[in-house]
């Protein structure tokens, strides 16, 4: 594996897709069912023809490249990731994991022929959510769980139905009732790490074991607006001091806990905001992330419970809205081990690590066996122009691929 430069091959590919959606500011917009997001499909698709792979859309346009087993055609190892991407993000979200997976394929069929099992790199229409307020459209299809009824009335933010742009762009939802894949028997997702973590402790390749939980609230303080100068401190209702109060105890919290656990306020909006006004209305959002459903759940009932007491304790009413609660998701036990034993094997700096970040894995993990291989980011910066990963650390990625589908396609 040493003699093929895998980097250099990843870096000419990236810049190659990248072209499809460039902006003139330097990054890539890649919105689902756009013009741009149908030519990088068209030109995937063209382009694994030319390497001999078997391709094929499904209803919704994920796209497919198969290199054909001989002994089980009816078991297929799949990998790849998305290919839209958020608005004017980098060359490596999303179709790094594309382009590894096609590169892996090309490698293992040159050197190796045709495996026993199918192996197939699958390009997912949509993963982000940057045009319609959706995610992970591309997986929930691969699986059949994407609801029609959520996504028939909704438009993006130019007023276009999602309907008519799927149309538009030559797919349809898949058939109500029709057969599920049967044959899909793991899944492996190469990804940058979208993180410092892996740069700062100079490793290669992170396995990821987990996929962080998730739980994300909208937190209301209404208090009573009043004027600045002639309103007595001790009778205030202020919505903003109420809502500091709480945001820093939040933080202790969340530090008291350690890692893994993260609390994010990402948002804060106060009204009126005028200099001179006492804040009658203060909203802020919670963002919580941890490996371990039950210590999630116990985070968020101490901190909302403190919130609580601080509402009453500063004489202001409190509005608690969870609207989202995932569950964390494990990756498959066996393929981690596969891929411990491929760094090992290839003499790769590696680090056992979780996902705090939401991706196509964790929808697929729900079915199939499911395992997620991380590459390092530059200074963690991802969804910008800025993302880049050191080509020698995209080929130690590809390389524990090759060896991972080896392994899980080749042997019998």
């Amino acid at each position: 594996m040493n003699t093929f430069d895998f980097g250099q091959e990843t870096e000419k590919l990236l810049k190659w897709l990248g072209e499809y959606g460039k902006d003139p500011e330097g990054g890539v917009s890649r919105f689902l069912y756009r013009p741009e997001w149908t030519e990088a499909q068209k030109a995937l698709e063209q382009y694994m023809q030319q390497k001999g792979l078997a391709v094929q859309y499904d209803d919704v346009g994920n796209l497919f490249g198969r290199l054909a087993g001989t002994k089980y055609p009816d078991q297929t190892i799949l990998t790849g990731s998305h290919i839209d991407t958020v608005k004017n993000g980098g060359l490596y979200d999303g179709q790094f994991g594309i382009v590894a997976g096609i590169i892996a394929l090309m490698y293992l069929k040159k050197h190796y022929g045709q495996p026993l099992r199918n192996v197939e790199v699958v390009s997912m229409a949509e993963e982000e959510g940057s045009r319609f307020p959706y995610v992970f459209w591309g997986s929930k299809n691969i699986l059949g769980i994407a609801k029609r009824e959520d996504v028939e009335k909704m438009v993006d933010f130019d007023g276009i139905l999602f309907v008519e742009a799927m149309r538009k762009a030559g797919f349809a939802f898949r058939p109500e009732g029709s057969a599920l894949r049967k044959d899909l028997k793991a899944f492996l997702e190469v990804h940058v790490e979208q993180g410092g973590v892996l740069e700062i402790e100079k490793k290669s390749v992170g396995i990821v074991e987990h996929i962080v939980g998730q739980r994300r609230f909208t937190i209301e303080i209404i208090g009573e607006a009043n004027h600045a100068g002639t309103t007595p401190m001790g009778y205030r209702r202020d919505a903003i001091y109420a809502a500091s109060r709480m945001i820093c105890e939040v933080i202790a919290i969340t530090k008291n806990y350690g890692d893994p656990l993260v609390a994010t306020i990402g948002k804060v909006d106060v009204e009126p905001n005028i200099v001179n006004v006492v804040p009658g209305k203060t909203l802020f959002t919670l963002d919580a992330r941890h490996t371990d459903k039950n210590i999630l759940v116990e985070f968020t009932e101490n901190v909302t419970a403190r919130m609580r007491e601080i509402a009453a304790q500063a004489g202001v009413d409190i509005h608690i809205d969870m609207w989202m609660d995932a569950d964390p998701v494990p990756m498959d036990p066996g393929i981690v081990k596969v891929l411990k034993g491929q760094c090992e094997k290839n003499g790769l700096s590696y680090k056992i690590m979780h996902s705090g970040a939401g991706h196509d894995s964790q929808i697929m993990a729900r079915a199939i066996p499911t395992a997620m291989l991380f590459v390092p980011s530059h200074k963690g910066i991802s969804h910008s122009p800025l993302e880049y990963t050191n080509p020698g650390d995209l080929a130690d990625g590809v390389k524990a691929l090759v060896g991972t589908l080896y392994e899980l396609a080749y042997i019998d």
